[in-house]
Order: C-alpha cells, then sequence, then structure tokens
C-alpha cells in the first residue's frame, strides 16, 4: 500500500500562486507515476499535470505555462506550483501514484481544497 497526504490548499485571488506539496510513504519502491488531479462542483476528476520517475512531465492545457509539477524521488514528494491562478482553477485537488510490479496499482490522497476568488 501506498499513502499520499496533501498540503498547500487554500483561498487565493484570481493571479495569485499557490505551492501544493504531496508526500508518499508505505510501499514506495516501484511508484513510476505521480501526479495532480482535480474536480470542480458538478465535473468529474480531470488530469493536471503528471511526472514519471524519469522525469517527464504532461500538463493538461488548461494549465500549460502556468503550473509546474516536480518530483524529488529521494524524498518521495511531487510539488504543484500554480501561478497565474484562475476561478476555473478552484476545485479539490488530489495526489496520485501509479506503482507497477506485476499489475498497476493506482493511489489516490484525500484531496485539498483550492479556492480562486477575488
Amino acid at each position: 500500500q501506498v499513502q499520499l497526504v496533501e498540503s498547500g490548499g487554500g483561498l487565493v485571488q484570481p493571479g495569485g500562486s499557490l505551492r501544493l506539496s504531496c508526500a508518499a510513504s508505505g510501499r514506495v519502491f516501484s511508484i513510476n507515476v505521480m501526479g495532480w488531479y482535480r474536480q470542480a462542483p458538478g465535473k468529474q476528476r480531470e488530469l493536471v499535470a503528471t511526472i514519471t520517475s524519469g522525469g517527464s512531465t504532461n500538463y493538461a492545457d488548461s494549465v500549460k505555462g502556468r503550473f509546474t509539477i516536480s518530483g524529488d524521488s529521494a524524498k518521495n514528494t511531487v510539488d504543484l506550483q500554480m501561478n497565474s491562478l484562475k476561478p476555473e482553477d478552484t476545485g479539490v485537488y488530489f495526489c496520485n501514484a501509479v506503482r507497477i510490479v506485476i499489475n498497476a496499482e493506482y493511489y489516490w490522497g484525500r484531496g485539498t481544497q483550492v479556492t480562486v476568488s477575488s
């Protein structure tokens, strides 16, 4: 099992910045991908950004140029720096980890609320 704990959410004005952090513990070996997803009220959960163990990153088009994902494999952490935040970025942000041993195992944190509002 892998446990994921997020931190760093909060309320910010449009144009502001927030940094989210996620720490993984437990069976962290063989984690291949970590990332962030978000879910706005009444909407499905969507990908925000992912980073592989090799450092390759992937971003949703809506956050490209504004958000940056980074990881520290030694500490088993992944961060999401969010700049130029917009009201449509509001939602619950979930940390995700994919661990591949024989089959792929998917793990989720409990989520942290991000609210962008004036």
